[in-house]
């Protein structure tokens, strides 16, 4: 598939570049208008004033439906821009205030080196003016003590320096390492729902290229920005201390100058932080593609989804073409209104030293010292880039931390009822919906006794997995109040509340390390006994025995050493070490070939025993290990009851129940 695919009508939840749903992803408004092209090598690209088309344009990585909920991070309104200008202050005040002593000490020695590198000038004045005179007459004392301070004054910068340099660094690693940790653990903290409709692309750029950016301005331009602005302070204050109809010469570029960099700044502004959207939206597309590589693959999608990374490649490229543009008429503006004015007051001080009203060694140093004025704003514009893009980096990351989850951890919690655990399981009215004015449930009621398995069945988009992660709190109800042994979820501690209440999924996730890790990754501080007991009793252990260094064995990223079906054991068997009250199978068994199953469904009865269970399930096998089936049709209980009393009702159970026995013969 090559060149301008087809534009055709795509259903609400079609799949996009990635082979992922589109619904989440749809339109950009920061896209260009235009057409798509390619450069001479045959890469897609997108040139000046144009744009992707609009399939191009709907793969961009983030939210732009109205009704859905944006990440503060991604606001672009002016409101907006201003909350998080403010915020990144705070942030950074955050970040600073642990090492006040380090930067007291920084600027001692910033203000050593600046005094050191601005002796310089005014020591070629007294050279000139009181070292040549002497040296004429015999006496090469005075220019031989000139040049001694000359020599100190250079020592000390060095020395000065190196010192800065060192603290320096110290302190911006110190500090991006307690950025990188807030940042982590505050994406860990946040709620399901913000993961939902927040790509991991962009957690990952936050991560990765936003603290990328505050790293190089650490690492490599800080210094240099902060000594350049002592730098233009000190030498303002010294031109005027040398001579002040000079300096009042010089005052007449300080306009152009201020208009100048003003422009600069408010245009930078913008334009650095648009380019970080725009790597962002890079990082996006590229991280969703690699890990939907097996449907772009299958789905042939690899020549097209080349040409959206090319159209948001090139988004990015004319970004920061944009910026440096910027810089290319900034830097040498500065320079221009840098030559103009020493050629104005090199002309009006050779007067003046005609007249006897300056001397030649002060008007040398006002040279050298205007040009040490100008070179330090025309390095600025050199850096500022690293700055802006730092700035708007950290706007970034504030808003990300500005974010509070949804799920909020109780200020005052309530412990569950002492004893045995129970599990008893309430919804009462309970209404939910994932978006505004769009209800899943409404008013629903239910109760689900302790110890009973409860088996949810229904078509796609009744509302089974919703009453799950209800179960598990991985949202709130918008209004009723789901409830465990009698407390709401809503003040139980997120702690208790994870001890008490597991979820199983269809897609089970494990880490890096070995499987017994992974088995005891609900119990950290269970030993190899327990581990190899919960892998007997769901009927894992055999097959782990069977691998390599059987419990040592690194399953690998994701899982991926072992099959489809070995990790949802594995899963299962995390689940029983963890020994909740409720146990949640969402679709748990529907990855698992038929002997797997089987194998499974033996050990099931072990795993739900004395605990509450609510099991989502597509299969008949999983349904009737159930002590109760609910019906769900539009988010409400249309059937309830033991699955054989529904199956003799001959209602939507009874149906679907022949439907399952049908395929089975």
């Amino acid at each position: 598939m090559t060149g301008r695919a087809p534009r055709v009508p795509r259903p609400r939840d079609a799949p996009n570049g990635n082979g992922t749903a589109g619904a989440r992803n749809r339109g950009d408004p920061d896209a260009p208008a235009g057409r798509a092209t390619t450069d001479p090598d045959g890469h897609p690209t997108t040139g000046p004033g144009t744009a992707p088309d609009a399939d191009l344009s709907r793969w961009r990585g983030r939210a732009t439906d109205p009704d859905a909920d944006r990440s503060r991070a991604e606001d672009s309104s002016p409101a907006a821009v201003t909350r998080l200008r403010a915020r990144s202050r705070v942030l950074l005040r955050r970040l600073l205030r642990p090492h006040r002593r380090a930067l007291g000490l920084a600027v001692a020695l910033l203000l050593a080196q600046n005094a050191a590198a601005m002796s310089g000038p005014y020591l070629v004045m007294l050279g000139i003016d009181r070292g040549i005179g002497p040296l004429r007459a015999g006496d090469p004392g005075p220019l031989i003590a000139v040049a001694a301070a000359f020599v100190v004054a250079t020592a000390v910068e060095y020395a000065a320096r190196r010192a800065f340099l060192t603290l320096a660094a110290r302190i911006g690693q110190a500090v991006l390492l307690d950025l990188r940790r807030r940042v982590y653990g505050h994406f860990l903290r946040l709620d399901v729902g913000f993961h939902e409709r927040y790509t991991s692309g962009r957690m990952v750029s936050r991560l990765t290229s936003d603290l990328e950016s505050i790293a190089e301005l650490v690492d490599g331009g800080i210094d240099k920005l902060v000594m350049a602005g002592l730098s233009v302070l000190s030498v303002a204050g010294i031109l005027l201390w040398l001579d002040l109809p000079l300096a009042a010469v010089t005052l007449l570029a300080f306009p152009f100058l201020f208009v100048l960099s003003r422009w600069f700044a408010r245009a930078s502004a913008g334009a650095y932080r648009r380019t970080r959207e725009a790597v962002a939206l890079v990082i996006v597309h590229f991280v969703e593609s690699l890990r939907g590589i097996r449907a772009v693959q299958a789905y042939r999608r690899e020549d097209r989804n080349d040409h959206i990374f090319g159209a948001v490649n090139d988004d990015y490229r004319r970004s920061s073409l944009r910026a440096f543009r910027l810089i290319a008429i900034y830097s040498p503006g500065i320079r221009l209104i840098g030559n103009l004015t020493a050629a104005v007051v090199l002309g009006y001080g050779g007067w003046r030293v005609l007249g006897g009203g300056v001397e030649v060694g002060v008007l040398a140093a006002f040279l050298l010292y205007l040009r040490r004025f100008f070179e330090p704003m025309e390095e600025l514009s050199q850096f500022y880039n690293s700055l802006q893009s730092a700035t708007a980096a950290l706007e970034k990351l504030a808003g990300v931390l500005d974010e509070r989850p949804a799920v909020a951890e109780p200020a005052r919690p309530v412990p569950l009822p002492a004893g045995p655990p129970r599990g008893a399981v309430t919804f009462r009215a309970v209404d939910f919906g994932y978006r505004r004015r769009t209800p899943i449930l409404s008013g629903l009621d239910l109760t689900v006794p302790a110890g009973q398995t409860v088996a949810l069945i229904g078509p796609t988009g009744a509302g089974k997995s919703t009453v799950a992660k209800l179960v598990a709190r991985f949202h709130d109800p918008d209004a009723g109040a789901v409830r465990l042994d009698g407390v709401d979820l809503r003040d139980l501690a997120d702690a208790e509340l994870r001890r008490a209440v597991v979820l199983v999924t269809q897609e089970t996730h494990l880490f890096s390390g070995s499987v017994a890790d992974n088995i005891r990754f609900g119990r950290p501080d269970a030993d190899d006994e327990a581990v190899v007991a919960a892998a007997r009793a769901i009927g894992a252990h055999d097959f782990i025995a069977a691998l390599p260094d059987g419990y040592a064995t690194d399953v690998h990223r994701r899982g991926g050493r072992l099959s489809a079906g070995q990790r949802q054991l594995v899963a299962f068997a995390r689940a029983f070490l963890a020994d909740p009250r409720v146990l949640i199978l969402d679709e748990a068994t529907s990855s698992l070939d038929v002997p797997t199953e089987r194998l499974v469904q033996r050990a099931l009865h072990n795993v739900l025993r004395d605990r509450t269970a609510v099991v989502i399930a597509h299969r008949l096998s999983t349904v009737e290990t159930a002590d109760r089936v609910l019906v769900l049709d539009d988010g409400r209980i249309v059937e309830d009851g033991p699955p054989a009393e529904l199956i003799a009702a001959d209602g939507r159970y009874a149906a679907l129940h022949r439907q399952w026995r049908d395929s089975l013969l």
